[in-house]
């Protein structure tokens, strides 16, 4: 039997708040081992606990998501953080990447939608709802990718960035390509530093503009 996902919501709204711990309690996969209702407890609780997940509002008085995504990931980097927010506008979503956080998903999310976002997050693979694609793609190298650092990847290497943009994690990456997960993780630090990125979110993003795998609205 596989592990359950150590969950941490953070909301500021009781009534979503209690929503979220509702429907995500009655799955047994997730353990929701906290909840909290501002940025600053939300960082306090992660620190302490250590979730594998962090489904994290955005817009909270006080201490925002942001900055609580921020601190956790300075002090706690294997913590990762979905953002659950209704804003997709750009002074959100851009920062929200930028502070560390691997998913981002909106709360008119079907319960289905949200799920499967916790489970790929979970793995450190990147999920980001496709509306608010477009903002993270322009963060990245400008307003155009440039395709020659692309062309640094061997083959192996693109390989692997193909498979991680299928939501692959390093583990599923191994097995696949039959190789250690040490191999693996050699693979994803060299594409990161080729690509001049600092995350798989990132590393993902670029894949998509530059061409090397179609984005998921097109298919």
């Amino acid at each position: 039997m596989s592990k359950k996902i150590r969950l941490l919501i953070v909301d500021d709204y009781p009534v979503v708040l209690s929503g979220l711990l509702s429907m995500l309690q009655s799955h047994d996969e997730i353990d929701v081992v906290g909840v909290a209702d501002n940025g600053a407890q939300a960082v306090e609780l992660a620190l302490t606990i250590k979730p594998q997940v962090v489904l994290m509002n955005v817009s909270m008085p006080g201490m925002d998501g942001i900055e609580a995504t921020q601190l956790i990931k300075k002090s706690a980097p294997q913590i990762n953080i979905l953002i659950f927010s209704g804003l997709s506008s750009h002074d959100k979503v851009t920062p929200a990447i930028n502070a560390g956080a691997i998913g981002y998903i909106l709360k008119d999310a079907s319960e289905t939608e949200l799920l499967h976002a916790i489970r790929l997050v979970s793995k450190g693979e990147a999920c980001l709802h496709p509306s608010v694609i477009g903002h993270v793609l322009k963060q990245i190298q400008g307003n155009d990718p440039q395709n020659n650092l692309i062309d640094k990847l061997t083959d192996r290497e693109l390989e692997v960035l193909k498979l991680m943009t299928d939501g692959y994690s390093n583990q599923e990456i191994a097995t696949t390509m039959v190789v250690g997960a040490a191999t693996v993780h050699s693979h994803v630090s060299r594409i990161l530093a080729k690509l001049e990125v600092t995350s798989r979110t990132q590393a993902v993003i670029y894949a998509i503009r530059a061409g090397i795998v179609p984005h998921q609205a097109d298919q």
